[in-house]
């Protein structure tokens, strides 16, 4: 009877271990941001997003992010279709991705209501190119369950790194325009809800 208990206490213990060793942040899209601003004719900005991303992060905070391009959203469509097939070139690579670790131990300890600065490393894989870019990053325990993820400083992708320069020169004479700048700052509002 005792070894019976201790077998069913083992496989319940184990049961709940698992459970929560299982459990992570995911993304929640409607409280969620990503957006890019390009800059063309010299002093034209404008700002763009994507419709469509999933992120996640784990106990350990390990962080992975991947971006839909084929839902660029420019308010413009012919510009938008223009992006997917001569920028990104989503029939070969329709998403970018970008992975990075978080500090689990900062994480674990942030209490409800508290922020911690962060300084993040990660790679970013667009393209078929992949860069190891460095930001910084406020995360925020809203509550038990919600977290919100930051950037402090727009990320800079550089169009050179990521094989990019072609298709903004084809975008460019596309649209007859003197100039579009090949750095584009790129910022995003992240949040998280507990599973």
């Amino acid at each position: 009877m005792n070894i019976h208990f201790k077998k069913i206490t083992g496989l319940l213990l184990a049961g709940l271990f698992s459970c929560y060793s299982a459990a992570e942040w995911q993304l929640t899209p409607t409280d969620s941001t990503l957006n890019f601003i390009s800059v063309k004719k010299t002093h034209l900005v404008e700002n763009h997003s994507f419709n469509n991303f999933s992120a996640s992060i784990t106990e350990k905070g390990q962080v992975n992010l991947s971006i839909d391009l084929t839902s660029v959203d420019t308010k413009i469509a012919i510009r938008d279709q223009r992006m997917k097939d001569y920028l990104f070139n989503t029939k070969i690579f329709p998403k970018a991705t970008f992975t990075t670790q978080l500090n689990d131990k900062a994480l674990a300890s942030l209490a409800n209501g508290a922020s911690e600065n962060m300084m993040v490393t990660g790679e970013i894989d667009l393209h078929g190119q992949k860069q190891t870019i460095t930001i910084k990053v406020l995360v925020t325990k809203l509550t038990a369950k919600k977290l919100l993820v930051v950037n402090l400083e727009p990320l800079i992708i550089s169009a050179e790194d990521f094989d990019l320069i072609a298709g903004i020169n084809k975008l460019q004479s596309l649209a007859n325009l003197p100039s579009i700048t090949h750095r584009v700052p790129v910022n995003f509002v992240l949040t998280f809800t507990h599973q």
